[in-house]
């Protein structure tokens, strides 16, 4: 058999949004289950992101620590945003964040990995990507403000993040599933083998 997870959709008998965000929504739906029970579902409705695993020439991965409110923790992140304008391409996106948090550009970009975060609560999905033969990009650097304004850069080293994520030290989602299947994907195939940028990504379609 086939590992492959598999679209599929039971009916909804009636559906509630309670709180609509900037950005999100919280939506609650009354879904029929197998036995015929109707059961309420509360979850966040969520545009979709892009993140970067950005390697440099010495094997570095670019990093930025920022603080996260919700779980009150400045966490090691890589470059990350959201897919602002519904159907935006997600490549075109993850250029811009690469350029907005970290001031670089990379000629050479793959798919890494494509995430549910917290499929339990949240219908938000990530596309990884893979970014390489990285440069400073061109022109001024883009203004931040309220978080960012107090962001850190660094590049650091695969095998020390490797480190930390399994001694428990860092915890951001992207960078953790990122560095994991960068190093899954050379023990495997090797990099050659990942899918190009522009694949299809059925959670959140594109136009190329």
């Amino acid at each position: 058999m086939t590992i492959k997870d598999t679209p599929e959709e039971w009916e909804i008998r009636a559906t509630d949004t309670p709180f609509v965000g900037n950005k999100t929504s919280v939506r609650t739906d009354e879904v029929v289950m197998p036995d015929g029970t109707v059961v309420g579902r509360d979850y966040q409705v969520h545009p979709g992101s892009v993140a970067v695993l950005a390697l440099d020439e010495a094997d570095r991965v670019l990093v930025l620590r920022q603080y996260r409110h919700p779980v009150r923790h400045k966490l090691w992140e890589i470059p990350a945003g959201l897919l602002d304008v519904p159907g935006e391409n997600p490549l075109h996106a993850a250029q811009r964040e690469l350029y907005e948090e970290a001031h670089v550009k990379a000629e050479d970009w793959r798919v890494l990995t494509d995430v549910y975060t917290t499929p339990g609560g949240c219908d938000e999905a990530v596309r990884i990507f893979l970014a390489r033969d990285l440069s400073e990009a061109e022109g001024e650097r883009f203004a931040v403000a309220e978080e960012e304004a107090d962001m850190e850069l660094d590049r650091v080293p695969v095998e020390e993040l490797v480190r930390g994520v399994l001694a428990g030290d860092l915890h951001n989602n992207c960078l953790v599933v990122g560095v994991l299947s960068l190093v899954a994907v050379r023990a495997g195939d090797g990099l050659d083998a990942l899918r190009p940028a522009q694949a299809p990504w059925p959670a959140r379609p594109f136009e190329a």
